[in-house]
């Protein structure tokens, strides 16, 4: 199985063998249901659905909801697919963090804390234009000259301007797994990984 879906708890920090503080994430992974099988002759691709933490029905329409009693599970909130053919996994199947049990890498795919419209200065690290001296006023955040004049007389495609910062898609790879907790379906691993508190992320071996 390539990954479960989880949710982010939160950091705190653990001592490793030599006594040296570490960072590490604390991550919810699963227990994730199979909610559906994809194959090449029926859907045109391989693929395995797994569906992770429990929804209202009254909050579930109702061709989901027989999507979900299908595979013999209540309502789900979040829903990934990962591609690729496992033969031994079937529909319905619970998955656990057990399947990182022999591995010590991961990585997380999360979703970057949105932060709204902003500026040059908080959006790419620009500096502003400069003191508010020899006459500027009300210029020392903003991005300064965009473009030339006659020649191109136009704004490059991808120049650093404002804009919407964060919501975005972010994969983190490589992060080392600290320790596992089976009972509580915990993953502990090292470093920080996108999103807030509470926020869905896909790990992936």
């Amino acid at each position: 199985m390539p990954g479960l879906i989880g949710k982010k708890i939160g950091m705190t920090s653990v001592f490793d063998e030599n006594g040296k503080q570490v960072a590490v994430t604390v991550l919810q992974a699963g227990p994730c249901v199979v909610t559906q099988v994809k194959t090449k002759e029926k859907d045109g691709y391989d693929a395995i659905q797994l569906a992770f933490d429990d929804k209202k029905e009254k909050n579930t329409t109702r061709p989901m909801l027989g999507h979900f009693k299908k595979a013999g599970t209540t309502p789900k909130r979040k829903i990934v697919e990962f591609r690729g053919k496992y033969d031994d996994i079937k529909l319905g199947d619970v998955l656990t963090v057990d399947i990182f049990k022999d591995d010590r890498w991961v990585d997380v795919v999360g979703w970057s804390k949105g932060k709204g419209f902003q500026g040059v200065v908080k959006r790419h690290g620009f500096a502003g234009v400069g003191m508010r001296t020899h006459g500027q006023h009300n210029r020392a955040r903003h991005p300064g000259s965009i473009g030339a004049s006659s020649d191109p007389s136009r704004v490059f495609k991808g120049t650093r301007m404002a804009g919407r910062t964060g919501n975005k898609r972010v994969k983190i790879l490589n992060l080392q797994i600290v320790k596992i907790i089976p009972e509580h379906n915990l993953l502990i691993i090292k470093g920080a990984v996108p999103g807030p508190k509470g926020g869905y992320v896909i790990i992936e071996k």
